[in-house]
């Protein structure tokens, strides 16, 4: 595996892979990786011959009072995962080859990244909407894998790819769990014993609410259950709320439908989500 940490560098090495008539895969990632990233980086080597991973803790996506200087950095582990895993280029540039001085650009997409998330923390999605773009125009890649546990995070970037015709493959990857069902997160590290135990009321609330809904039940009612269960079990709710699965706005019957949400417990904010399917 090449570690790459400069864009001309970079661009020698996946020129040999396009001269060779190789498509080329790309797996973001902020690092602090697990089994969820590493889903990401199975599913890249079935779409394509070669498989370039990023990480980048990017500041653009984080506000003044959330955890950037605390985030998980464990750059020699990661690099090791990824090595053992057959990956082709680690792409770890610093903060200055991605925002050099006089960066003026900033990518927005609109609508679909104003609720939720983003009504939550403001000005996250512009900066994932802007780094990712600047990952998609380093790397160019044939078809780009994203989690579907970050769900807004992905319909942006699908959005974003088609308004700026891109002509990337973006894939999701259904989201990876522990064995008492939380979705696996690199800020789960954050949680003592204690909390990491409450923590799995998130993924159960969901889980209740999306069976109630599905079969019937009135989703006011269920959204209602799902934040007083949430904040019983020591959960600060953010949100919980139902969807229309491609939009992200208002849901309509006969199409596919998503509950979100987001809480934070002892100060660690985690994001969940399932799908609502129509029970008979």
């Amino acid at each position: 595996m090449q570690t790459i940490r400069r864009l001309a560098e970079l661009r020698s090495a996946l020129s040999a892979f396009r001269d060779a008539g190789e498509d080329i895969a790309l797996v973001p990632t902020m690092g602090a990786l697990h089994a969820g990233h590493m889903a990401l980086v199975a599913e890249a080597k079935l779409a394509a011959r070669r498989v370039v991973v990023s990480i980048f803790v990017n500041p653009r996506q984080f506000g003044a009072n959330e955890d950037l200087s605390r985030y998980p950095r464990k750059e020699l582990a990661d690099a090791r995962m990824l090595s053992e895993a057959g990956v082709d280029v680690l792409w770890m540039p610093p903060v200055e080859e991605v925002y050099p001085d006089g960066f003026a650009t900033n990518v927005s997409v609109s609508g679909i990244s104003e609720g939720l998330d983003g009504a939550a923390r403001p000005g996250h999605f512009d900066g994932v909407a802007t780094v990712v773009a600047k990952l998609f125009n380093q790397v160019r890649p044939d078809v780009a894998l994203f989690g579907e546990k970050d769900f807004q995070q992905l319909a942006v970037i699908r959005r974003m790819v088609v308004d700026l015709d891109f002509g990337i493959d973006i894939r999701g990857v259904p989201t990876q769990r522990d064995d008492d069902g939380l979705a696996l997160s690199s800020r789960n590290a954050y949680l003592i014993a204690e909390d990491r135990a409450k923590a799995v009321a998130l993924p159960r609330a969901l889980g209740v609410a999306a069976t109630a809904i599905g079969k019937g039940t009135d989703p006011a009612e269920a959204l209602a259950t799902a934040r007083e269960t949430l904040t019983a079990a020591g959960f600060s709710v953010d949100y919980v709320e139902l969807v229309d699965a491609e939009t992200l706005g208002e849901p309509f019957p006969g199409r596919p439908r998503r509950l979100l949400a987001a809480a934070k417990i002892a100060g660690t904010r985690l994001i969940d989500n399932i799908a609502v399917n129509e029970q008979g």
